[in-house]
């Protein structure tokens, strides 16, 4: 564990742990991670969800992917948010290498403090380390408050560049708070944006320039509170889900692209003609990506109909490529393990 003390807030940004963590009642726990845990994380050897749960939080699922790349990455600053705005439950901020992006500062200062702000812009070939917030929805309200959505930034889905975490998966579309006005647009110094990395507050303040006149990022403006069955939009079946297979019908009307795909695991049959899956060591599982019109509704319909034998969580495919799949959560102890792909295996064997 480590406290708020170790990580002070001010000169802005403010110092960020080395790692992913998890941030409640002005303490933080590192994360490690783990493909078998449900989650994919754990607190020492507990799965990030079951820690969540017993806190009477959100589980990963229930959260949004919300890149962070100044002040919001900081401890302290997380223990501001929640005595002055409200902030509420723990953080969840999991370190995320960004390819094609940069944190550079503003060209306005801030009112508060006289201190200058990051801002993020487009930067080909910058390869830069900063976090994502898993966030809640009502965490997102409260960093729409601090961030000035709709007048100083705005939120916004970035396809520019790659973001990654440390365990390689890929985190397509994340949120992030961009410039919506001059001040918060990137400062240009000699014609060019200045890195936080290369000049410290101390220095950052006293700069001179001009305010850019584009961030140079692709984005996704979000309206309304973004819902999480959005992040990622795509999800990997492996039993009768599939293609060709019996409840193929559910999923095709929502579907715009499949493809064939493996994930790290076991497959067992159930015997109730359909297969269960245990993620982490195993032969590996085959199935099929399929990609989402419309995420949030599909995956509504999805849950319902697998009930509460599974639980939906996100998963990375080798290469890091994120989608949604539904693992089975009660016990395999006498269920046979299947070593060939599900085709509507015969619902008595077991």
């Amino acid at each position: 564990m480590f406290a708020d003390e170790d990580y002070p807030a001010t000169p802005y940004p403010g110092r960020r742990p080395p790692g992913s963590y998890v941030h409640d009642d002005a303490t933080g726990w590192p994360l490690a991670a783990d493909p078998a845990a449900l989650s994919g994380w754990r607190v020492g050897e507990q799965d990030l969800d079951d820690w969540l749960t017993d806190r009477d939080a959100a589980a990963l699922a229930d959260r949004v992917p919300v890149l962070c790349y100044g002040s919001n990455v900081c401890p302290s600053k997380l223990t501001w948010l929640r005595t002055a705005l409200g902030l509420r439950g723990p953080a969840v901020l999991l370190k995320a290498r960004c390819t094609g992006l940069a944190a550079v500062w503003a060209s306005g200062l801030r009112v508060v403090d006289d201190q200058r702000p990051a801002t993020l812009t487009a930067m080909p070939g910058n390869v830069e380390d900063h976090a994502v917030w898993l966030a809640t929805p009502e965490q997102v309200a409260v960093l729409d408050r601090c961030e000035g959505r709709g007048e100083r930034y705005r939120l916004v889905r970035v396809d520019t560049g790659e973001v990654r975490l440390t365990d390689g998966t890929r985190v397509d579309g994340p949120l992030a708070y961009t410039a919506a006005a001059p001040r918060r647009m990137p400062l240009l110094v000699d014609g060019r944006p200045v890195r936080c990395l290369d000049v410290p507050q101390s220095g950052a303040a006293a700069l001179t320039g001009v305010p850019a006149v584009t961030d140079g990022l692709a984005v996704r403006e979000v309206t309304g509170a973004p819902a999480p069955r959005d992040f990622p939009e795509r999800v990997f079946v492996y039993g009768t889900l599939q293609p060709n297979t019996s409840d193929w019908w559910r999923l095709e009307p929502h579907a715009t692209e499949t493809f064939e795909a493996r994930v790290p695991g076991r497959l067992y049959d159930t015997g109730l003609g359909y297969p269960a899956l245990r993620l982490g060591d195993g032969p590996g599982v085959s199935g099929w990506v399929v990609h989402l019109a419309e995420p949030a509704r599909a995956l509504s319909e999805l849950d319902e109909y697998e009930g509460g034998e599974y639980r939906r969580v996100r998963i990375a495919l080798p290469g890091g490529l994120q989608c949604w799949t539904y693992v089975w959560v009660n016990s395999v102890d006498g269920l046979r393990m299947l070593t060939a792909p599900w085709g509507g295996a015969d619902p008595s064997r077991r």
